[in-house]
This record gives C-alpha cells, structure tokens and sequence, in this order.
C-alpha cells in the first residue's frame, strides 16, 4: 500500500504558512519572493489553486469521475497572475479556504480510493496517495519562498528525512542531473551512489537538493549544477 501523508502534518503545515501570510501588508505582498519572478502575492495564490487542483485529482479517484488538476499549464500559469495582486487578506483567505475544501477531499476518502491512479497536469499518472505528500511538500517549500522568517531550518525532521532520498532518486533518473552520493552528517543517512558526494547537515542538503541554496554550507557542492526540480 502506498503510503498516505497525514492530514495532521499538512494541517500543521499550512497552519504555519497561514501565521506567516496573515503578517504581511498589501505592500509586502508586492515584494519579491525567493522564487525569480514571482512576488509573494504569487506564492499564495499558487499555494491556493494548489490545493483547489488537489481537491480534483482526490475527488477523482473518489467517485472514478475525470477531474484534472488544472486545465492546462497555461490555465495555471494564468490562475497565478490573475490572483497575485489581490490584497493581503483576500490572498490569505483564498489560501485558508482552498486548504479547507483540500482537507474536507482528503477526510472524505475511502481507505481504497487511495491507490486509485489519476493523472498529474505533468502528464504523470500516480496512485492518489501521491498528492498528499505532495501537498505538504507544497506547502512547506513555498513557505520557505515567502521570505518572511520561515527557513528550511524550519522543516519537519521526519519530512527532511523522507525526501532526501525521494529526491536523491529523482535525479538518478534524470539525464540530465549529476550523479549524486549525499550524507547527512547531523543523522549519518546516506543516499545515492554516484560520483560527486556532497554533505553536510540534513536541513540544507534538503534545501540544497531543491534549489533553495546555492550550497556554500554543504562540503562538495562548488561546481556540482543542478537542474530545476521544483
């Protein structure tokens, strides 16, 4: 059985996010995040048609009824820039409401429905499951893109501990990723047997790995390119 990510880690999770959001100004909203290009205003409303997308993919494999996480990467991609110059208080709610309706989806789920494979805008076809990882992967990493105090020191240790090695694997599968051995030297976890090892503590490994860092605080790095993954 493929496993299914809490829905209290998630909750916690966004509960977080939410705290951090409901401190910023209509000015801040406007400010740059940590992702080129966006503001903050567009890390909540990607955040927000997120969960709304999720919501589909889970009502989906609910009912067997076709529900795609968006219409196309375009829909999103316009969703997103329609939504990001809203006020601070309509964007928070927008989050705090598409996460309520993602919720009641993921607490309406027969045990079954969860290996049930539906389809990713990516064209990826997974078992339901997925999206509940994938969820809190959401939210934890695009709370570190809000840029307003919330770091990848901050991240769950289990979490940090599950998607080392999910993304050590990922770029194993890659053609065009480095090879990668990592090592945690916080927790001895080791993943990977290629030829560049990188290490250092698991927190910027993991921040590393997702290109949130360039990597000046892990021991092997310098030089090693990385493609975008997330």
């Amino acid at each position: 059985m493929t496993r299914v990510e809490p829905l209290a880690a998630i909750t916690a999770a966004t509960r977080d996010l939410l705290a951090s959001a409901g401190r910023l100004s209509d000015a801040d909203m406007r400010a740059p995040s940590l992702l080129p290009g966006w503001t903050r205003g567009h890390v909540l409303a990607h955040v927000a048609r997120n969960a709304d997308g999720g919501t589909r993919l889970l009502t989906w494999a609910r009912t067997g009824v076709e529900a795609r996480e968006y219409p196309s990467k375009e829909a999103r991609a316009t969703e997103i820039e329609d939504g990001a110059g809203r006020p601070a208080a309509v964007l928070v709610d927008d989050v705090r409401a598409s996460a309520d309706r993602w919720a009641e989806a993921y607490e309406a789920m027969p045990d079954g429905a969860w290996e049930r494979v539906v389809q990713w805008t990516s064209g990826s076809r997974r078992p339901a499951a997925r999206a509940a990882d994938s969820r809190l992967t959401e939210v934890l990493t695009h709370h570190v893109d809000l840029d307003a105090g919330f770091t990848p020191a901050h991240w769950p240790a289990d979490y940090i501990a599950r998607m080392l090695p999910n993304i050590v694997a990922s770029y194993a599968r890659r053609d065009d990723a480095p090879r990668l051995r990592v090592l945690a030297t916080d927790t001895g976890a080791a993943h990977g047997d290629g030829e560049f090892l990188v290490s250092g503590p698991a927190s910027p490994l993991l921040a590393w790995l997702m290109g949130r860092t360039d990597g000046h605080d892990l021991t092997g790095a310098e030089g090693v390119t990385l493609p975008f993954l997330y």
